[in-house]
């Protein structure tokens, strides 16, 4: 999410979320902090969406309860955007406005141009903005694809255009930045494709991100040429090649498809299976198929899985984990590029192509952007061995004000930013407390000491129960649970009666006291959760 503020008017580019680092336990999204766009909310005009991927557009069900403005985007990225918003009953309130490329919108003061770009999804822009101070240009996710699936190439022209007139700051994605040379076309994944599926002995799985239109088109073709039907598993499989053929951007003959539910009726020498869930997600449908629990596809011996997508950092062990499901059904498995041809290809630029946009382009300041820090400053540091003035190179962080004028560029100081934690399936916050408390549970356990109390005579009755998890295995902790249990006993016994009368008090004094114990036996600090009954 970037923010572009003249005076009272504010855009916001794109607004994405990201799926949480494993320390965020119970957390299912993660979006950006929109503080400062609620500080400011009536200034707020728009937001422009640059193209269809969830870490561009996944934050929009969020963040329209909280800001009320119209949502601009290709005809395929609303489309995705409209399918999210309908499943958070947000629809009929959204206000959805379409844009082309080529044809030039105005929110406020900014005349906002989409320029056509190529990347690893459809309906894909760069965004000229011009404000009263000058030109921005921001790319967006592209790379430059000569030869597109769907022919409609990078307008390499548009940016020269621009470049010619004059540019005051360029905002480039930086994902690539530490790949030389030039990023394959998507075309380039087609023989490698073409030789696994014409080789496979048995049916065929391909998983692909569920955006990839290009990619599932080619394999839908491939699998025509190749004589075999074509089933599509996996919600955001079949929801996105749904809208895409409703848009007429995914052609499939007739009598290509077979339902999910048919293809165990069919000859699998016969058939190719697009599957989503290629970064082995917890309840995607490649891991369910991977452990022999979905409804309507298993791996068998001799089948042939093909993994065409790359393996996102930090991804890695899942990912492997399930290949290694895969391998134990002896199935044919491949995830790596095959020697001079891929299997995957990526949908950004790289070195080569971002010298090109930046030598077309020629801005007066640059800013990297999109990607992690090293990346940004290696983009930075690439951007001034071509000769710009350090001065003119902005590396900034998540939120980092940058005040552009005709003559000069500021940093100043920062607005509020950084994550939002979300439980998807409530659409509430979560607390950073409540992460630490996660956390605190995780790496020490919880101990919960139960006392029974006559509600007559306030006496204790029996000997309070100590019950530990995550701390201590049960076998091990039948002393150290007795001990605890003398401690609670201890502190009861040792606390005058108006202690005693007050719950709320002997419940703190029993935490104290036991977790110094505790501390001391097993130098961990467990969540110590006191329980008063009454009898």
């Amino acid at each position: 999410m970037m923010v572009v503020r003249y005076g009272d008017d504010i855009i916001v580019i794109d607004a994405g979320m990201m799926f949480p680092e494993a320390e965020l336990l119970g957390v299912d999204i993660v979006i950006p902090d929109i503080t400062y766009l609620k500080q400011n909310r009536e200034a707020v005009r728009a937001i422009v969406l640059t193209h269809g991927h969830e870490d561009h557009i996944g934050a929009i069900p969020y963040i329209l309860r909280d800001l009320d403005v119209p949502v601009y985007g290709t005809e395929f990225t609303l489309a995705l955007v409209r399918r999210r918003l309908e499943e958070h009953a947000l629809l009929d309130d959204a206000r959805l406005r379409e844009i082309v490329p080529g044809q030039p919108f105005e929110v406020g003061p900014f005349k906002i141009e989409p320029i056509q770009v190529t990347h690893s999804t459809i309906d894909c822009v760069a965004l000229a903005i011009r404000t009263p101070v000058g030109t921005l240009i921001h790319t967006g996710d592209f790379k430059i694809d000569a030869t597109p699936v769907d022919s409609r190439r990078f307008d390499l022209p548009a940016l020269a255009r621009y470049g010619d007139e004059g540019v005051l700051a360029l905002v480039a994605d930086s994902t690539n930045i530490e790949r030389p040379g030039h990023t394959p076309s998507e075309r380039a994944v087609l023989p490698r494709l073409e030789d696994l599926i014409r080789a496979a002995p048995h049916k065929v799985l391909v998983s692909c991100f569920a955006s990839s239109v290009h990619r599932i088109q080619q394999v839908i073709d491939l699998s025509e040429k190749l004589g075999r039907k074509v089933a599509f598993v996996g919600r955001s499989m079949i929801d996105n090649v749904e809208i895409a053929h409703d848009l007429n951007r995914l052609r499939i003959p007739d009598g290509l498809i077979v339902k999910p539910q048919n293809i165990k009726e069919m000859d699998p020498k016969k058939l190719v299976v697009l599957v989503s869930g290629s970064q082995a997600e917890p309840l995607s449908s490649l891991s369910r198929i991977a452990v022999d629990n979905h409804r309507f596809v298993s791996v068998e011996h001799s089948d042939t899985v093909i993994l065409s997508a790359r393996i996102i950092p930090g991804n890695e062990k899942p990912i492997f984990r399930m290949i290694d499901h895969m391998f134990r059904r002896h199935a044919l498995v491949y995830y790596e590029d095959g020697a001079g041809q891929p299997i995957h290809v990526s949908g950004h630029a790289s070195q080569e192509e971002l010298k090109m946009v930046l030598n077309l382009v020629r801005p007066r300041y640059f800013i990297p952007v999109h990607g992690e820090y090293r990346q940004l400053f290696r983009h930075a540091a690439m951007v001034e061995q071509t000769g710009m003035v350090p001065g003119r190179v902005l590396l900034v962080e998540n939120g980092q004000q940058v005040e552009l004028t005709a003559e000069k560029a500021n940093i100043r100081d920062t607005v509020p930013a950084g994550r939002v934690c979300v439980d998807s399936g409530s659409l509430e916050e979560i607390e950073e407390a409540v992460i630490r408390d996660r956390q605190h549970l995780a790496e020490d356990g919880v101990v919960v000491p139960i006392i029974a109390i006559d509600k007559h005579t306030g006496r204790m009755e029996g000997l309070p129960e100590v019950v530990s998890r995550g701390l201590v295995p049960s076998d091990d902790g039948q002393e150290l649970t007795s001990r605890a249990r003398e401690v609670v006993l201890r502190t009861i016994e040792s606390s005058n009666a108006d202690e005693t009368a007050d719950w709320t008090v002997i419940k703190e004094k029993i935490r104290a006291d036991l977790r110094r114990y505790l501390n001391r036996q097993t130098s961990k600090r467990p969540l110590v959760l006191p329980v008063i009954l009454e009898i």
